[in-house]
C-alpha cells in the first residue's frame, strides 16, 4: 500500500512527514535543505511507494499570499515536473508552525528541542498531513 508524503516547504529547510501504509497515522519523516528536497524525494520513492504529495500552501489570515507563497508555488511546479507520476495537492497551512510549537509543549518536548527549527518543520509537516487526511475522510 502506498503512503502519502507531506511537505512543509521553506526557503532554507523543508519539513517532511509521511503516513503509514494504511494512511491512518501521520509521522514526522525528516528535515532537509531546500536545495536537496527533490533528490531526497526521488530517493525516497525508490524505496517506498508514495501515492501523493501534499504541500502546505502559506496564506495570511485574510487568505492572501505571504512572502513565501511564490517560492512554494515554484516548488510545486518543479515537483510536478521532476516527479510527474505522483499527484501533488496543496493544503492551507495557516497556523501550522504555531500548532506544531504548541503540540511540542503539550507533548513535554524540552525547551532546547523546541528551539530547533528543523523539529518544528517536521511537526508542521505532520500537522499538514493530518489536515489532509482529515479532509479525505469527510
Amino acid at each position: 500500500m502506498a503512503r502519502v508524503l507531506a511537505i512543509d516547504y521553506g526557503n532554507k529547510r523543508v519539513g517532511l512527514a509521511v503516513t503509514d501504509p494504511l494512511k491512518l497515522i501521520a509521522n514526522p519523516l525528516d528535515t532537509v535543505h531546500a536545495k536537496d528536497v527533490i533528490m531526497f524525494l526521488k530517493n525516497y520513492i525508490q524505496k517506498e511507494a508514495v501515492e501523493a504529495f501534499v504541500v502546505g500552501m502559506p496564506k495570511t489570515l485574510d487568505n492572501t499570499p505571504t512572502d513565501v507563497t511564490s517560492a512554494v508555488v515554484g516548488f510545486v511546479r518543479k515537483l510536478k515536473k521532476e516527479i510527474p507520476e505522483i499527484p501533488v495537492y496543496t493544503v492551507d497551512e495557516r497556523f501550522t508552525s504555531r500548532m506544531a510549537f504548541q503540540a511540542m509543549i503539550d507533548g513535554g518536548v524540552k525547551k532546547k528541542d523546541r528551539q530547533n527549527k528543523a523539529t518544528v518543520d517536521k511537526v508542521s509537516a505532520t500537522i499538514i498531513l493530518q489536515s489532509y487526511l482529515a479532509q479525505q475522510s469527510l
